[in-house]
């Protein structure tokens, strides 16, 4: 017999993903981004008479949720742009964060009564980094320049690790009544520099399983899901940025990806990945609205027309703190170094007011306020935990859907275009393609000349590649299977899966080349990919 409890919350899980999808397809069709969506539609759910209230376990969301997001979040980051942009990454990511927990400290302890410093700055911490899923989600569909989406992707990749460590020095210092500002200095680097080494050393230690070890698509697949637990956990462990650890290991994974991963892999861990990924994103933001019944009924002393004031202020006050950060961030540099006036085009004033306004709060901030203990170590009630809750509440749920809402208009107003120095998509594609030609068909010259002159089938292949006719499976099924024909059609394999295999390094040269944009080249790896499962599932 299954136990009532594990029935009913099995019965939980899956009515809530049902209802996720729903939801999903509904604001899909309302043409509403799904993270707002679901948070509206939680929020809602919440006055449902009758509804048992969901209370999250914080560890819940820290190591089921957020290892498999960050590292997906780190897969699918193109290292190229991430490095060209490490500036203002960098400046989002880290001065950002602890300007505003710095502000909102000061400003919360001048406001709330009896709020402290340390509390301040736990707030500051938990409410400083925004979400990663909701500002893609809510750009998708809407044309901005490549360098707005690479460095908000960028500080979304490293935030919410200088954001948690905020959180744990402040959290320490409520708990035990001091802080060392150059304790906390040299802490911090410790636990970012070994939380980034823990995460290079697992994830090689995971490439070496790939590339020298007997595994299968199916064995790969799950290797990507064990992977960023491990480098969490084992970072946590010795008290290190299990965060950085994630992000570190995933882009260094995802960028010798191409050495270890064959087609078939890639197409199934593509597709598993985006699945899962889908769902826990989904989950968590459902999750979020139907929170509000808990940190309402919390408020203890606080009435909740003062609570809601307090962070409708505080929401305000983040919200400016971010677009005021924007404009010294992109041009102060400029001002003081020639060089980079030199290598980088000017952001202009729209770009820096898109990534100002994309900073909606999420998962991180909500799991970080659910995480703060309910008892200090003297056995007393934690001072302001349930105002501190429902504040985090008040500011996701003002960035998220405020500015969430009103971004693509923002977009709109600003008539900002794709302003990169690159070319268009079409003419990216056909570059990636022509010179993946060219390179074939001088391998095949330098090669496979004589196999061109004899083996009707590779000749075939090459006047493919040079008029783009018909594809060369259509020929393949029309054969006749005698011994000879056979044996012509093995050797066709092997000098087209060659071939293949030379068109996927030039696709790891032109990435280095910092050329075309990393998700054209996505798309071609996709082409090759389709186009070896293809041969590789044919008869021999």
């Amino acid at each position: 017999m299954i136990d009532n409890a594990l029935h009913e919350n099995i019965l939980l899980v899956l009515g809530l993903l049902f209802a996720m999808l729903l939801l999903v397809m509904l604001g899909q069709k309302l043409r509403i981004s799904y993270p707002i969506f679901l948070v509206l539609a939680g929020l809602a759910l919440s006055f449902v008479p009758g509804l048992p209230l969901i209370v999250i376990d914080p560890d819940l969301i820290f190591l089921i949720f957020l290892p498999p997001l960050l590292y997906q979040a780190a897969w699918e980051t193109s290292w190229q742009d991430f490095w060209r942009w490490k500036r203002p990454i960098t400046l989002l990511a880290f001065g950002l964060v602890f300007f505003t927990s710095t502000i909102v400290a000061y400003v919360s302890r001048a406001m709330i009564p009896g709020f402290t410093l340390p509390l301040g700055f736990l707030l500051g911490g938990i409410i400083s980094p925004p979400d990663a899923v909701a500002a893609t989600s809510v750009l998708k569909g809407v044309k901005v320049p490549r360098r707005v989406t690479s460095i908000l992707e960028g500080e979304s990749l490293i935030n919410d690790a200088s954001s948690l460590i905020v959180f744990r020095f402040a959290l320490a210092a409520v708990v035990s009544g001091t802080f060392v500002l150059h304790d906390a200095a040299t802490t911090f680097v410790l636990v970012s520099t070994l939380g980034l080494a823990i995460g290079l050393v697992v994830a090689y230690g995971f490439y070496l399983i790939h590339r020298y070890l007997p595994t299968t698509p199916s064995i790969n697949t799950l290797l990507t899901f064990i992977a960023p637990y491990v480098m969490y956990l084992l970072a946590e462990e010795f008290h290190y940025s299990g965060v950085l650890a994630v992000v570190s290991g995933g882009l260094l994974l995802s960028h010798k990806s191409h050495r270890v991963f064959d087609a078939d892999t890639r197409l199934q861990a593509n597709s598993v990945w985006a699945s899962v990924g889908f769902a826990l994103n989904g989950l968590v933001f459902i999750l979020i609205g139907l929170e509000l019944p808990i940190a309402v009924q919390g408020l203890g002393d606080y009435s909740l027309k003062e609570a809601i004031t307090y962070g409708l202020i505080i929401s305000v006050i983040i919200i400016l703190i971010r677009l005021v950060w924007m404009f010294p961030a992109a041009f102060v540099p400029r001002w003081l170094f020639r060089s980079i006036r030199t290598h980088e085009t000017s952001p202009g004033w729209k770009g820096p007011v898109i990534i100002g306004w994309a900073g909606m709060r999420g998962v991180v901030s909500l799991a970080s306020a659910l995480s703060v203990p309910l008892l200090l170590s003297n056995g007393q009630e934690f001072p302001q935990r349930n105002l501190i809750l429902f504040i985090t509440f008040v500011v996701i749920l003002v960035t998220l859907v405020f500015q969430g809402l009103t971004l693509p208009a923002i977009i709109r107003l600003t008539g900002i275009a794709d302003q990169e120095e690159r070319m268009p998509t079409d003419a990216q594609e056909a570059g990636i393609r022509l010179r993946l030609r060219r390179v074939a068909l001088a391998h095949m010259d330098l090669h496979y000349s004589p196999d061109m002159q004899k083996n009707e089938l590779i000749k075939a292949l090459q006047q493919r590649m040079l008029a783009e006719a018909q594809r060369t499976g259509n020929l393949l099924e029309a054969l006749d299977y005698d011994e000879t024909k056979r044996q012509a059609l093995q050797r066709y394999h092997q000098v087209l899966l060659d071939v293949l295999r030379v068109q996927r390094e030039e696709l790891f040269v032109l990435r280095h080349e910092d050329v075309f944009e990393e998700e054209m080249l996505r798309h071609q790896e996709a082409q090759l990919d389709l186009d070896e499962a293809k041969i590789s599932h044919m008869p021999h």
